[in-house]
């Protein structure tokens, strides 16, 4: 986030005026504190400048309920996850809340920094005026608030009356109002409110745009077309825009863009960057639930461009030349932008990078293909740099007209690029089999390793793998011999590849076999580990109840009931003698990560010890299973 100049800041950000349904007490008191929070700002942006992105007067906060105490909700130097500190109600309060930016912290954590800054900011406010009490959050801390659907840093910040401001306060005061008005009026049909754009990316100016997402769920739509529900509430939550504008006196800045769930995931499944990047940097204001599992999936790598999807995105740039040549100047202008722009980004997708914005489109492609892959020469670079820089020019009217030499030019150079993007394609192809080649064989000897291992077969060099696998698996009928065969197809084609020899016909060859082969593998460990697993359980019945002990090297998991949806598992020390000591809660994700990574030895001895821990855990009437 760009923190403007102090010359270019207000000097005085605290409009009474604009603070509506002021009681005359509260308001002649926000005169008398107006020379003090003008101080309090100017000291804390002397100290820390580049941090602060805003600083806005609270409210004044209520009593709890029958009691003389009220909780602080935030408190400079609380760890999180701590209980708010109670303290006295102070009627001349001056509550202010200071908003960081933490997106550079380098030097220390972020609780680190919060902590540092709110204790020297709140002693500020103090020297000040011992009523002023400051309150530090950081701007990671709000933004996982709203990952996390608690909202109430959102709704004290609407409530705010700003101070000082680099944009940010005002985005989530008119944001917030915005947003109760719609969901107050249709919010059965909201799937999720979402501030998006610079302001989130961390790259707004004082004049940038307010850019919010709402999706609109039009799955059970009976009494009119999506495309007629979209338009009508599109219009009304427009005009809500403009009405919150004027109620906050942030005006013309919210952009707002309304999508219907069923358009939204179709564009989810066609790649296409806009929602990647609303996905990727969105901040949720309100979500039902639907969009941070999308965001996570995407974070994950499981939200993927189809390849029919990369399909069309490299066959666009063609049909796209053949209609700019038939159309005028400025629309041509346009054509040409996304003629090379959309191969562009489908040639990222192609490489395994998900879909850039426009903005970041060249540099991207400069650092992955120029620089690191060295597939493309810097001179294309300077054609999509340059056409991305004319549309600038021409949408923000720094430029008026195209000449007709400069369309010739922008045409030409679009049809070389797209002619080079075209062998770049070729290419990434060639790159991409070369490395599925290595890949494929690599997961392929790792996965045969540790099927010897279990067969105990250990520490084995890469050249004896084949003969090991031939002698311990195949000759012993434990794997049938037809994988052999497409083992040695996948080894022989490592060969080849280190050779230079490897064909295209190779390539489809291992392709074909090598995910039947990792699939059979995989399986086979799988049951070989159950079977092991089961060596190490004791099953009990206790009451109507049925339980289990896993043991798992030195630590015992514990499963109190079976049946049970949400199971209870703890976990014990397993001590020389075989009982249980130091039992502390576990999880059934804590357990499943220790089946996956513990080596079970091949015999598993219960010691007389553990059938006093049984009784402990399950009760006296506790029964042992056998062959369960």
């Amino acid at each position: 986030m760009e923190t403007p100049h102090k010359e270019d800041t207000p000097q005085d950000m605290l409009d009474i005026s604009k603070i509506p349904n002021l009681p005359k007490d509260v308001k002649d008191k926000l005169e008398n504190i107006k020379t003090k929070l003008e101080t309090f700002r100017k000291e804390v942006l002397e100290k820390f400048d580049k941090y602060i992105m805003g600083m806005t007067l609270l409210p004044p906060r209520k009593p709890m309920m029958g009691q003389g105490m009220q909780p602080t909700l935030m408190q400079p130097g609380l760890a999180p996850g701590m209980p708010p500190i109670q303290q006295p109600e102070n009627k001349d309060e001056i509550p202010v809340l200071v908003l960081v930016d933490d997106t550079d912290s380098q030097k220390m954590t972020k609780f680190e920094l919060k902590s540092k800054l709110g204790q020297i900011i709140l002693k500020i406010g103090k020297d000040i005026d011992p009523n002023i009490n400051a309150e530090v959050i950081i701007l990671s801390e709000l933004w996982q608030s709203c990952y996390d659907a608690k909202y109430d840093y959102l709704q004290l910040i609407a409530a705010g009356a700003p101070v000082y401001d680099t944009g940010m306060l005002s985005a989530i005061k008119i944001s917030e109002l915005h947003k109760q008005m719609v969901l107050k009026k249709f919010e059965k049909y909201i799937v999720c409110y979402v501030l998006a754009g610079s302001l989130v990316q961390g790259k707004a100016t004082k004049d940038s745009d307010i850019d919010v997402f709402l999706v609109i769920d039009d799955t059970d739509v009976k009494k009119m077309t999506r495309v007629e529900l979209k338009d009508k509430l599109r219009a009304i939550i427009i005009g809500m825009g403009i009405e919150a504008g004027e109620m906050t006196g942030i005006k013309n800045k919210l952009n707002i863009q309304v999508y219907i769930l069923t358009e939204f995931w179709d564009n989810i499944k066609e790649a296409n960057p806009i929602i990647f990047t609303f996905l990727r940097d969105g901040i949720p204001l309100y979500d039902r639930g639907i969009f941070m599992p999308w965001k996570q999936l995407l974070k994950m790598g499981r939200v993927k461009p189809s390849p029919e999807a990369i399909d069309i995105f490299m066959q666009s740039g063609d049909q796209l030349i053949n209609t700019v040549k038939f159309k005028l100047k400025s629309i041509g202008m346009e054509d040409t932008f996304y003629a090379i722009l959309t191969p562009s980004q489908a040639a990222l997708m192609l490489y395994g990078v998900p879909p850039p914005t426009p903005k970041e489109t060249p540099e991207l492609m400069r650092e992955v293909f120029v620089k690191k892959e060295k597939l493309l020469e810097e001179e294309y670079i300077k054609i999509l740099e340059k056409n991305i820089q004319i549309r600038k020019d021409i949408e923000h009217g720094t430029k008026k007209e195209l000449t007709g030499k400069e369309v010739d030019e922008l045409l030409d150079g679009a049809q070389d690029y797209l002619k080079r993007i075209q062998k770049l394609f070729k290419q990434i192809d060639k790159l991409k089999e070369e490395e599925n080649i290595v890949r494929t064989y690599d997961n392929l000897i790792t996965v045969i390793r540790d099927i010897l291992k279990m067969e105990g077969v250990d520490k084995v060099k890469e050249a004896d793998v084949m003969k090991h696998f031939e002698k311990e698996l195949i000759d012993s009928g434990k794997i049938p011999h037809k994988y052999l065969k497409m083992v040695t197809d996948i080894v022989k084609a490592r060969k080849d590849y280190d050779d230079g020899k490897l064909s295209k016909t190779d390539i489809d060859k291992v392709h074909k076999s090598s995910q039947d082969t990792h699939k059979f593998l995989m399986e086979f460990i799988q049951r070989k580990r159950g079977k092991e697993i089961e060596k190490a359980k004791i099953r009990v019945k206790h009451g109507k109840l049925y339980g289990e002990v896993i043991m798992l090297g030195s630590i015992a998991y514990i499963i109190h009931d079976l049946d049970a949806e949400d199971k209870q598992i703890s976990k014990a020390e397993i001590t020389a003698d075989g009982t249980l000591k130091n039992f502390a809660s576990s999880s059934q994700e804590e357990l499943e990560k220790a089946l996956a990574e513990t080596d079970i030895p091949s015999k598993v001895f219960i010691k007389q010890g553990i059938f006093q821990n049984l009784k402990e855990i399950f009760g006296k009437d506790v029964e042992v299973l056998l062959n369960n």
